[in-house]
């Protein structure tokens, strides 16, 4: 064998043969623990004690630092004896104003009462009631509305399915009355206001619903409707009979700015600890649309099939007995997310500007890189100004982790937070790209990439096993205000952990027998298979399947050359044998332990999955406005321009490294898909691009100027562009997988 070339390109001796199965074997097994690792759930528990008696008293803009221990009295012991949680009160309006919180609440489905745009402050709850009999009301508008929410939304949400449910409801006040109205309109028993005895009002059924007020305003003024409030909270309170549970909620906002409110539950079985539900999966998290299923469940009865959105509520013990101990001051979860969401835009959006400016600058770089080939062209650049982009490159790939670890300090505290999160960003990226710059093989061609592609995983894949807390109400992370994930992984994560896998799987690949690198690829898949799909890790099962369908397509082609048909029929076989067995052992759950996949398979069999697809399809199309979309359409027309120029390189690249293809193609296919099912449009695609594009520009670059170097082979390990491999061991890599190229034009 001559000496430099690559151990695979000898002819296979009989030992090796006869370990040909061993490949195979690794991919089924690992495949088999990808399945049980999705099939495990957790254990989703409800309080074993029932009550005769619910009262749901409520208050629309209520949030937790409004509570004072000597101002509102009966609201703090309340907080301190039973069960605390952060109340999202999202609805089927952009921002959820009384009427929508309190028609959600009756509905336990995301629902509006007008579909009307908002302008800063809601309108005033002020909905049309009759009382011919002077026991009960009619609100006469509320057919129309119920129509509305049937026909123009994606939930299908009937308003009044609360109420259907039992026989009968007491409301008090106008926002109660729309919680406890039927779906033609009729609420049992209304009152208009409290009466100075409530006593034999709250045991004329089993549901009663108060109205304790609009909380709105700031300063002297609404601490005057705060205390107001909690003076009619305290007559409740007095006046509620035995076994009963009490649920105190902010029902809705009260403008157009979304903040996180007030959820208490107090009574048999909710003695202290924090809320969660099965929607949430995060300790001290609910939604509004949980407290209907919660409130049947307390009472022994039903919930309606198919209605209800929302899942019932439990309690987990180990929180802080004091409400200033677990939800005020530095606890203050409202706060971070509301910071948080006033900066996340505002990276997103910087982070496309800059990468796009650092690609306009490799672009001459590529372009001179393949000209002076020949002996007369110009010389190759200047090799500090080769180590500059390279550096730049690197940063800009780091910049999402970076951000990710800037969440774990309390920058949000600070008086300026946007300044004090760009700065602890910046030093986070510094020192993670001196890091990788210090490395001992920094020299060599695909290092980089792997370092950087190792440290987003292991980012996103601590934080996952420590409970996702830096992705929660995080900058690179999803907010709790915007309801739409409180646990796992969410968008960003994902495209950051898929994009970062699969480059560590395929650098690691070229540094093995090409027949072994489906093995690599299929290992480092189905770690991140379960990472993501997990319940008590990534909580998401649509994109642990995007994820399996994009490492079966990247271990097909890891080899080299083209996917050929009976590579995509292995690929889907292997794909569709881990989803379809983890969607049946979801649908053979209880209804309400079922996941997102399951619940989608069961509309989908009985007719009823349409609203499902509007949803996701309702739910891309708003995510289309995010920053992330430029990343993505940036990283797009940069990958092209690489790929398809003359001077671009990126098929040298693919040719001399067929993994890294393999790669690229599987990251492309899960985000794509991912995106799809997940309802993110570009947000996974955005945030893998901001990761992988930079470390392919970088890739390109160092192969090109590789592909310049006019050295001997027994000359320097490094060319004149810039630090890599030698031509010597770009040849040798070249030979090696010459079999498996085809296709793969090296121009």
């Amino acid at each position: 064998m001559r000496r430099g070339s690559r151990p695979d390109s000898a002819p296979p001796s009989r030992s090796r043969r006869g370990r040909g199965w061993v490949p195979y074997l690794l991919v089924v097994l690992t495949a088999a623990a990808s399945l049980a690792g999705l099939a495990v759930r957790p254990p989703t528990g409800v309080p074993g004690d029932s009550a005769d008696y619910v009262i749901v008293a409520g208050a629309a803009g209520l949030r937790w630092d409004d509570l004072d221990p000597r101002r509102t009295p009966a609201l703090w012991q309340e907080a301190t004896r039973g069960s605390v949680g952060w109340l999202s009160v999202r609805s089927a309006h952009h921002a959820t104003c009384p009427a929508d919180g309190w028609l959600t609440l009756g509905a336990g489905n995301y629902a509006v009462w007008n579909a009307g745009r908002v302008a800063g402050q809601c309108p005033t709850l002020a909905p049309a009631l009759e009382q011919p009999d002077g026991i009960g009301a009619n609100l006469p508008e509320l057919s129309g509305v119920v129509r509305a929410n049937a026909d123009r939304q994606p939930y299908g949400a009937v308003p009044g399915a609360l109420a259907e449910s039992v026989r009968c409801t007491v409301a008090v006040g106008p926002g109660a009355a729309v919680a406890a109205a039927r779906p033609y309109g009729r609420v049992d028993r209304y009152v208009p206001a409290l009466p100075d005895d409530p006593r034999s009002l709250f045991t004329q059924c089993v549901l009663s619903v108060v109205d304790l007020g609009t909380i709105t305003g700031s300063g002297a003024a609404r601490r005057q409707r705060v205390a107001e409030a909690d003076a009619a909270l305290a007559r409740v309170l007095a006046a509620r009979p035995e076994r009963s549970l009490m649920v105190i909620a902010g029902v809705s906002d009260t403008d157009t700015y979304s903040r996180l409110h007030v959820a208490i539950a107090e009574g048999p079985g909710w003695q202290g600890g924090w809320l969660t539900s099965a929607g949430t999966g995060r300790d001290g998290y609910l939604q509004l649309v949980d407290l209907a299923p919660t409130i049947l469940t307390a009472l022994g009865k039903p919930a309606p099939e198919k209605l209800f959105n929302g899942r019932t509520a439990s309690t987990v013990q180990g929180r802080p007995a004091s409400p200033d101990d677990s939800m005020l001051g530095s606890h203050d979860a409202n706060r971070r997310a509301g910071v948080q969401l006033g900066i996340t835009d505002t990276f997103f959006t910087g982070l496309a500007a800059v990468q796009m400016a650092i690609f306009l600058l490799v672009v001459p770089l590529m372009m001179r890189g393949r000209r002076h080939v020949g002996p007369t062209g110009p010389a190759a650049p200047p090799r500090m100004l080769m180590l500059g982009v390279e550096l730049l490159l690197i940063a800009a790939a780091l910049a999402i982790p970076a951000a990710l670890l800037a969440d774990a300090f309390p920058w949000w505290r600070a008086g300026r937070p946007g300044i004090a999160f760009a700065l602890l960003a910046l030093a986070v990226t510094a020192i993670g790209t001196a890091a990788v710059r210090s490395a001992p093989r920094f020299a060599r061609t695909l290092w980089p990439m792997g370092l950087v592609g190792a440290s987003a995983v292991a980012v996103v894949g601590v934080d996952l096993l420590t409970g996702a807390q830096l992705q929660l109400n995080g900058v690179a992370g999803y907010s709790a205000i915007e309801g739409a994930r409180y646990a796992g992984v969410g968008s960003v994560g994902l495209g950051v952990f898929v994009a970062g896998a699969l480059v560590v799987a395929g650098c690691a690949a070229q540094w093995v027998r090409r027949p072994w690198r489906p093995v690599i690829v299929v290992l480092v898949g189905g770690f991140a298979v379960i990472m993501v799909g997990s319940p008590y890790l990534g909580a998401d099962p649509t994109g642990a399947i995007a994820v399996t369908a994009g490492v079966c397509v990247a271990a097909a082609i890891s080899t080299g050359g083209w996917l050929t048909f009976p590579r995509i029929a292995w690929s889907t076989v292997a794909g569709l044998a881990v989803t379809i067995g983890f969607a049946v052992l979801d649908l053979r759950r209880p209804p309400l332990e079922q996941g997102s996949v399951g619940r989608f398979l069961a509309a989908l069999l009985d007719g009823t999955a349409g609203p499902a697809i509007q949803r996701a399809a309702t739910s891309s199309g708003h995510a289309l406005d995010s920053s992330l979309t430029i990343l993505a359409l940036v990283g797009a027309l940069m990958l092209a321009f690489s790929q398809f120029s003359p001077w671009g390189g990126l098929n040298r690249v693919f040719g001399l490294h067929p993994a890294l293809r393999a790669a690229l193609a599987g990251t492309t296919v899960t985000v794509v898909l991912a995106g799809i099912l997940g309802g993110a449009a570009f947000a996974v695609a955005g945030a893998a691009a901001a990761i992988a594009v930079p470390l392919f520009v970088l890739t390109t670059l160092r192969v090109l100027a590789h592909a310049a170097d006019r050295t001997r082979p027994e000359g320097e390990t490094d060319g004149p562009g810039g630090p890599g491999l030698s031509l010597r061991r770009d040849e040798a890599s070249a030979r090696a997988d010459k079999s498996g190229t085809e296709g793969a034009t090296v121009r």
